[in-house]
């Protein structure tokens, strides 16, 4: 019955995941004399006894016998494939009676494919897992030990039990400038929300480029200066005012959602003429060709502005809130690996599929992930990575800001929105700014599209969800 809920109610998913390590073995030359080649190999092959009988040692207190796991990702990168394919391969090595193997993603389809597989009962022993919030509904999710959460800084939990284990650190955002820019006209990056302000006006002063370049034809674009402000002025007063919304406490007439409107209309003031019709895919043409001084938006852009224009120099920093703090999105989010509630009952498959996560986490391995992707880690012990200077002042941002969470509309349990609530509120939005609804007018319309959404989607009550339970 549960996985025919879950094969209804699931519709897109989307997980990146990368991961290697590495092994070497030095040969040791042949001596001159025939003793000496013997003493060698009969060394050697100790060695190589040694070695095997820890691998054994240490894999006989995993499982009790050999065991198999089947291990599906979202292979639609190939970077991805070639990297998940290589830390199987090592731990498969490593550890000789537990066998980790791969099935094909099925690539850009990947969400698609998790739900056949789940509708004829072939869910995956371990897997990439976006759609989490339904998957635990459906019971088919096992949560993760304590050891394994304690290897991250920040984890998504339901019902305080913890069922991913985030692949990444979520997608920073902060400002992306064009620094020779800067240089010429000797601005530094703001230390102050107001400072940050009083930069755009320079900017705008001088005339020769716009401030701030968005791309508010793709709906979802909004989001990111969305957030800034919301965190800025809800968030950072009240971290569950979404479930106070669905408890009936508070609604989106509340003083500090009014605020957020009225801080993005102070920033937007500074985005190019035709904002609103101008799509993602074109922000990065409008900075590397000098129309535009900065961008908000995420780390997945430093490499779309690098393959625009090779030679174009960067900065970035993180605007502060107006009451000083440094509040970004990051940290683990709701998707990431995790082992299904069947295999779970199978005490040697769920102690290998242990295993093999925190395996997959260790920092020689973990790292291959986040250079080849530009993901921040999410481990509390980080990798050494061998990343640019402006991706790592994004790591060292994230290590020392003094909020670090997921967006909005990224949140679980209580605090998850109703369905196409997130995009409602990105179409108010836009009114607002453009002129044509008030900010009164605006938390009223919101507040009775929340009264339909809840109608069908309620975690405090658990409207639209109990039956997946």
């Amino acid at each position: 019955m549960k996985k025919k809920i879950v094969a209804g109610l699931l519709t897109s998913a989307m997980i990146l995941t990368v991961l290697a390590g590495c092994g070497s073995g030095a040969e040791v030359p042949a001596a001159d004399t025939g003793t000496a080649v013997e003493e060698t190999k009969d060394t050697e092959d100790t060695a190589g006894a040694e070695e095997t009988a820890d691998v054994t040692a240490d894999t006989e207190a995993i499982v009790t016998e050999p065991t198999a796991l089947t291990f599906i990702f979202a292979d639609g990168d190939e970077g991805a494939k070639i990297s998940m394919n290589e830390i199987v391969d090592n731990f498969n090595a490593a550890y000789p009676d537990i066998t980790v193997t791969i099935e094909p993603g099925n690539g850009g389809a990947y969400s698609e494919f998790i739900k056949t597989k789940d509708s004829v009962g072939e869910f995956p022993d371990v897997m990439e897992m976006r759609d989490t919030a339904l998957y635990v509904r459906a019971g088919k999710l096992e949560p993760l030990s304590d050891e394994i959460v304690s290897l991250f800084k920040t984890t998504t939990d339901f019902d305080g039990k913890v069922y991913t284990a985030p692949l990444a650190g979520e997608n920073t955002q902060g400002i992306i400038y064009n620094k020779a820019y800067f240089d010429e006209n000797g601005w530094t990056e703001p230390a102050t929300y107001d400072e940050f302000i009083e930069l755009c006006q320079a900017i705008k002063d001088k005339g020769d480029m716009a401030p701030l370049v968005v791309g508010g034809q793709d709906i979802w674009h909004m989001g990111f200066l969305f957030h800034k402000a919301y965190n800025d002025q809800v968030l950072s007063k009240d971290a569950d005012f979404v479930k106070h919304c669905y408890e009936g406490t508070k609604d989106f007439s509340d003083d500090t959602f009014k605020a957020t409107f009225m801080e993005l209309q102070e920033i937007m003031q500074y985005a190019q003429d035709g904002w609103v019709s101008t799509p993602d895919a074109q922000i990065t043409t409008f900075l590397v060709n000098d129309m535009a001084a900065m961008m908000y938006s995420g780390t997945h852009m430093f490499s779309q502005i690098s393959t625009a224009d090779p030679e174009f120099e960067m900065g970035w920093f993180a605007v502060p809130s107006p009451d000083g703090k440094t509040r970004l999105v990051g940290g683990g989010g709701i998707g990431g690996l995790a082992i299904s509630a069947e295999a779970a009952q199978d005490s040697n498959k769920k102690a290998a599929a242990e295993a093999f996560i925190t395996y997959f986490y260790q920092p020689d391995n973990y790292k291959i992930l986040c250079e080849r992707m530009s993901a921040i880690p999410s481990t509390i012990e980080e990798p050494q990575l061998d990343v640019s200077d402006v991706f790592q002042e994004v790591i060292d941002a994230n290590s020392t800001a003094d909020d670090l969470a997921p967006m909005w509309n990224g949140r679980s349990g209580d605090n998850e929105l109703p369905p196409d609530f997130r995009n409602f509120t990105y179409k108010t939005l836009i009114e607002v700014l453009q002129g044509t609804r008030d900010i009164d007018s605006a938390c009223d319309e919101l507040n009775k599209t929340w009264q339909v959404g809840i109608q069908s989607f309620n975690p405090i009550t658990g409207v639209g969800i109990e039956a997946a339970e």
